[in-house]
């Protein structure tokens, strides 16, 4: 298998396999390899025709220059160096590795022994150095042409102001829409179908941001479990597609996505996973990292080299201190932005990212390095702020440019519309865009993303319909997933019939998704909330890669249906009201020239203000929020598109309904003003006219039930 072929030196940059329209270069990043071979395969991938020593290392990157490759050619690395564990070093020549700049991966992995990089002895301390190949199970990677034609394609660059996000999983999206093709069903084409994108684009999101693309592992333990990794947080690559989601091995799949969906303006963030990688821990697999410089890759035990810091739970943890690691991130996500088109990412247990030695830093290299960095400093940045290991749980810490999300406005709104007592001061927070978390180190109120489910824990159609989580088809005896979801089953733990309790269920989902769409901050939607979407009370569906977690469009009928119109009016009440969105904190220090009031007012039932005494009382579940259109923060004064209506919400999570005094207007400052009724949760359907009420009458708040009103003032409405 030796090469025969004619090879030159090739240069240490760019990383990974790059075609010039004459040959590739090959180069590969190891600090402590002794020897380098490049392993070429036929185009089936399962015989390799010829090795190549890579012939020159410069800085610590192995380089080589093949003059007659050609895209399509399938490769593997070799690796040679020391196996010497308890130094931290686990090279072993015989396992077949993946370059970590591969842009697509070719053929399937299977899980077999021979991936390790050790033998069981008798023992699980009594370890010995495997020498079995493992490249029949390994995928292999392909040498790629980017060219692609983008016909002029350019990022809708959505305000965050006006963003609303869409969390979405790739397959389970589209596996069972009837009007994307069979072929198409599960896979970026799919997404991309026209019939996918005029659902999106009707709805009224602006983004869409994908669960992780990024190739990935079904877990050992789950295969044998007859499971699949569906969520995908186990990342074997970081900037090849994930095959599954391919109906065809080209990348102009993913781009031809992404070309369609910023036609509809709709932006792709995706879910990334830097974090740690499918290797696990040091009883797991030598795939690609591991063999190629574990020492350099990995976190690893100061006093006990043979260990992994394991701060994401997982089993390994990537090093983001490594100046190496470090670039093969921001490659990454420059990769994904300059050649993919992508624009954003969230960034998943994002504080592992920003740990230093000594801990979790906002000035870490990697968020110093974005920060700096004229592309990916001007994309959107989503930080899922935390992770498990100390000082792990970091909301409100990352640096300006961020947004995180912010799991303390879920817990307040599933808790408030509960009709737990004590959470008042708390609605109030989370409802101005969290400033108590954001506001202290100069950003906006965009940085709050808010939501109420995500892919991780209950669907909001869940969070109605049990008390306790029910995951035992998780194989793990319901004892995975999160054990408090604030959630509340209304008198029967999962589906049920009865009438009374339907109505009340569907009442909530209307009340807390008013809430999403109605503060201030960024709102984030579950795929399927729109429509009552279930997983049967699981709340870590991680593993489920079946009609669980699969979106089931046929169940869209009637009320469900009305649901939807119910969503996109929503949407569309906060596209069209700036003042629910506005792009500055709001405390109360403006005042409107027209009616007097201060840009944002909290009422009691009484039609007062909201005094200390009121704020703490635990009986009280009911609270007004006016905010006056025209009373303006900063340099928003000299924008006329942001001046609007003066909207009142009325927010009652009793259980029985309230009579509310609408606000005493100042005298002088109106003329017959009165108010409108834009939205009333009670209501399946929402009135296309809203109904008029007098300025100075009382108004009855049915029990568990929103209203937005919107009050009419010389000429204004």
């Amino acid at each position: 298998m030796k090469s025969s072929r004619v090879i030159q030196p090739g240069t240490p940059y760019p990383l990974g396999a790059t075609w010039d329209g004459h040959g590739v270069n090959f180069a590969l990043f190891s600090a402590h390899a002794e020897r380098v071979e490049l392993c070429l395969f036929d185009e089936s991938g399962r015989h390799e025709i010829e090795h190549i020593v890579l012939p020159e290392q410069t800085h610590q990157v192995w380089h080589v220059y093949l003059p007659e490759a050609r895209p399509g050619m399938l490769y593997g690395y070799r690796v040679y160096g020391p196996y010497e564990p308890e130094s931290g070093h686990r090279f072993n020549h015989h396992k077949l590795l993946l370059d970590p700049y591969a842009r697509q991966l070719h053929g399937s992995f299977r899980w077999i022994e021979a991936h390790y990089g050790y033998r069981f002895g008798s023992s699980r301390k009594d370890l010995s150095f495997d020498k079995r190949d493992n490249a029949q199970a390994m995928p292999k990677c392909r040498v790629v042409d980017p060219a692609f034609t983008w016909d002029g394609d350019h990022s809708p660059a959505v305000p965050w102001s006006q963003t609303i996000i869409y969390e979405m999983h790739v397959r389970g999206f589209t596996i069972l829409h009837e009007g994307v093709p069979v072929a198409e069903r599960g896979t970026f084409a799919g997404l991309g179908h026209h019939a996918i994108v005029d659902y999106l684009k009707a709805l009224g999101i602006t983004a869409v941001e994908l669960m992780p693309v990024h190739a990935f592992l079904d877990d050992h333990f789950l295969v044998k479990k007859g499971l699949r990794n569906y969520w995908g947080y186990n990342t074997l690559n970081f900037f090849a597609p994930e095959m599954r989601y391919m109906s065809q091995p080209h990348l102009a799949e993913f781009k031809t996505m992404v070309r369609r969906l910023h036609d509809a303006g709709i932006e792709v963030l995706l879910d990334v996973v830097y974090n740690h990688t499918a290797e696990g821990s040091e009883l797991g697999p030598t795939l690609s990292f591991r063999g190629i410089d574990n020492a350099s890759y990995y976190w690893l035990n100061q006093d006990n080299p043979r260990y992994y810091i394991n701060d994401t739970g997982v089993g390994n943890t990537l090093n983001l201190t490594h100046p190496r690691v470090l670039q093969l991130v921001m490659d990454s996500l420059r990769y994904w932005v300059t050649e993919m088109h992508v624009d954003g990412f969230r960034f998943d247990l994002a504080v592992t990212l920003g740990r230093e030695r000594h801990g979790f830093d906002p000035h870490s290299g990697f968020l110093d390095a974005i920060h700096q960095d004229p592309v990916l400093s001007r994309v959107k940045l989503i930080a899922e702020p935390w992770d498990v290991g100390p000082g792990g749980y970091q909301l409100g810490n990352f640096p300006v440019g961020w947004s995180e999300w912010n799991d303390h406005f879920r817990d307040t709104v599933r808790r408030f519309w509960r009709g737990d007592k004590g959470v008042l001061p708390e609605v109030g927070r989370r409802l101005l865009g969290s400033s108590d978390l954001f506001e202290g180190n100069g950003r906006k109120p965009w940085a709050s993303i808010n939501f109420v489910a995500c892919h991780d824990g209950f669907t909001l159609a869940d969070t109605v319909s049990y008390n306790e989580r029910h995951n035992e088809a998780n194989g793990e005896h319901n004892r995975d997933g999160h054990h408090e979801n604030f959630s509340y089953n209304y008198g029967v733990e999962g589906d049920t019939d009865d009438p009374e309790i339907v109505a009340l269920r569907c009442q909530q989902r209307r009340n807390m998704l008013a809430n999403v769409l109605f503060a201030q901050g960024t709102p984030m939607l579950l795929a399927g909330d729109e429509f009552g979407r279930s997983q049967q009370g699981n709340n870590n569906a991680y593993c489920q890669d079946n009609k669980l977690n699969w979106i089931d469009w046929s169940a869209i009928t009637g009320e469900e249906s009305a649901f939807i119109d119910y969503v996109r009016s929503l949407i569309a009440l906060r596209r069209d009201h700036p003042v629910l969105r506005r792009r500055h904190f709001l405390h109360g220090r403006q005042i409107s020239r027209c009616t007097g009031l201060r840009n944002i007012e909290w009422l009691d039932p009484q039609g007062g203000e909201m005094s200390a005494e009121r704020w703490h009382d635990p009986d009280l579940h009911c609270i007004g929020m006016l905010l006056t259109g025209d009373a303006l923060e900063g340099e928003v004064k000299r924008l006329p598109l942001e001046i609007d209506d003066t909207l009142l919400i009325i927010l009652n999570a009793d259980t029985k309904e309230i009579v509310f005094e609408l606000p005493e207007l100042p005298e002088g400052k109106s003329s017959e003003p009165y108010w409108i009724c834009l939205l009333d949760t009670t209501l399946s359907h929402q009135p296309a006219d809203g109904k008029r009420i007098s300025a100075t009458r009382e108004i009855t708040v049915k029990a568990r039930s929103t209203l937005l009103l919107a009050l009419c003032n010389n000429g204004r409405c």
